[in-house]
């Protein structure tokens, strides 16, 4: 069974063009932080009810439930890491500047998602595609293009989004 911890030697999806999970690129100066760090005390809000565009009903004061964000977000604390995203490329999928995306590294990505891939020694947050047998990695702004990958070359995927959290003010 593989360990997210587990560097090498690294589960191979498909033998040519893709690579996952991969280490971090060595020297680079974004480095993903780990969900483990944050997990501790609680950080309780609560849900009172769906989110209705009209008038709330008097009596939904007495159906709070407790939410968690870490127990939320993080399926696998071990696996799990919390990067702030940088520029716009993925805003069509409303993931933008300044959001922090949690990627599970025990998630085996599949073309449609989301990842956190390595390309030329940096992280960059683009959605999976297969296009033609080879993989490719799509961003979701019209004014950025795709990153195609040639013969020999490896795509080193880290781990999939599964979640986005923003501040708002």
């Amino acid at each position: 069974m593989y360990s997210c911890f587990d560097r090498s030697p690294f589960p191979v999806i498909n033998m040519s063009s893709l690579t996952y999970p991969a280490p971090a690129p060595p020297g680079s100066p974004i480095q993903p932080v780990p969900a483990i760090q944050f997990v501790g005390g609680p950080l309780a809000l609560h849900i009172t009810h769906k989110l209705h565009a009209g008038f709330p009903s008097p009596a939904a004061d007495y159906t709070a439930d407790p939410l968690d964000l870490n127990q939320y977000l993080v399926d696998r604390v071990a696996c799990t890491f919390l990067f702030d995203v940088a520029g716009w490329s993925m805003s069509g999928a409303h993931i933008v500047e300044g959001d922090k995306v949690v990627v599970d590294r025990s998630v085996s990505p599949q073309p449609g998602h989301i990842v956190v891939a390595i390309v030329n020694a940096e992280f960059t947050i683009k959605r999976l595609r297969l296009v033609n047998g080879a993989y490719e990695l799509h961003p979701e702004n019209p004014d950025f293009r795709p990153i195609r990958f040639g013969d020999g070359e490896v795509l080193e995927v880290f781990g999939v989004v599964v979640g986005v959290a923003r501040k708002m003010l």
